[in-house]
């Protein structure tokens, strides 16, 4: 028996005791047939190691085998060539798109594109052209932007004009390629300090910005706990989003686990006509096997929403 086979028998096996399949269930015995979603949601490196091994190329062929489209991995950009063109020709192979990287160094704890600073602003600009010829080498379209700390120093006004003529070199790079570099606003709770916390900030830049490769990542599971009103805010910014991701608050772990009603969240950006990738940013509620099937449940369960 190959291993693939092996994997997926040993999953639909699991997955019955785990989830109250009975045999004679048709309708529950039609989801271990791992049909397409609805919509396009994408794994990291990982969130399914118990089953899949260690090994990176065995963990993306288990994400494809179960339903998966779609990959996101905030560390490509630091792994080696060999690794990027490795996994590039297994997402070919599986007929998986890539999703976001991190594009560039983040400052967690000091200003840098909010300071006007001309020498960090080469560096950031550095950082996005090496990224270019990663997004090539796997085929990418998208890159996380996070804009780094406040400066004190600085009124907000000044601060959000120098991020905005930053951003706007960045774009004189990407728009020739193709590529967009999305801004994700974080929460104060677990990154305090951080100049971008909310959606309409980030929809105000990316309109003073005015570029196709200038569009917001909305990460649900931070905009929760910033500001809720999740799809009153999807509607508002909707033409500067490009990419969304996803966890549960509280626990950051896998939707049906925190208090957000993802599967009515869902059907909303699916009636919207969002055809772009949802990265799964979060943990695992629970370890090993039994957490795995059930982030794969989980999603099974709020993305039928049709």
């Amino acid at each position: 028996m190959s291993r693939r086979v092996f994997l997926k028998n040993s999953l639909a096996a699991a997955a019955l005791p785990l989830l109250g399949f009975q045999s004679t269930d048709s309708y529950q015995l039609k989801r271990l047939n791992n049909p397409p979603f609805n919509l396009n949601y994408a794994p990291h490196f990982g969130m399914f190691k118990s089953h899949a091994g260690e090994e990176l190329i065995s963990q993306l062929d288990f994400m494809a085998e179960n339903g998966f489209k779609s990959f996101e991995d905030n560390q490509m950009r630091m792994r080696s060539k060999a690794t990027q063109n490795q996994i590039s020709k297994t997402l070919i192979k599986n007929g998986m798109t890539m999703g976001v990287f991190v594009g560039h160094k983040i400052y967690w704890d000091q200003p840098n594109l909010t300071s006007g600073n001309e020498d960090l602003r080469n560096e950031f600009l550095a950082d996005i052209g090496s990224s270019i010829e990663v997004a090539k080498r796997v085929n990418a379209k998208w890159m996380t932007v996070v804009p780094g700390y406040v400066d004190l120093k600085l009124q907000e006004g000044y601060q959000t004009a120098n991020l905005i003529e930053t951003l706007r070199r960045a774009c004189d790079l990407l728009e020739p390629e193709g590529l967009v570099m999305v801004l994700e606003p974080l929460n104060p709770r677990d990154h305090s300090g951080q100049f971008l916390s909310k959606i309409p900030q980030a929809y105000e830049i990316c309109r003073a910005v005015d570029s196709p490769s200038c569009k917001i990542l909305f990460d649900i599971y931070h905009q929760q706990i910033t500001e809720g009103n999740i799809i009153p805010n999807i509607d508002k910014s909707w033409s500067e989003i490009a990419y969304f991701q996803i966890g549960d608050n509280p626990g950051r772990k896998e939707p049906t686990t925190g208090e957000l009603n993802y599967q009515n969240i869902f059907k909303h950006i699916y009636a919207k006509g969002y055809q772009g990738i949802l990265g799964m940013e979060h943990g695992n509620a629970e370890v090993g096997k039994q957490g795995e099937l059930a982030v794969i449940a989980a999603y099974r369960k709020v993305d039928n929403f049709l």
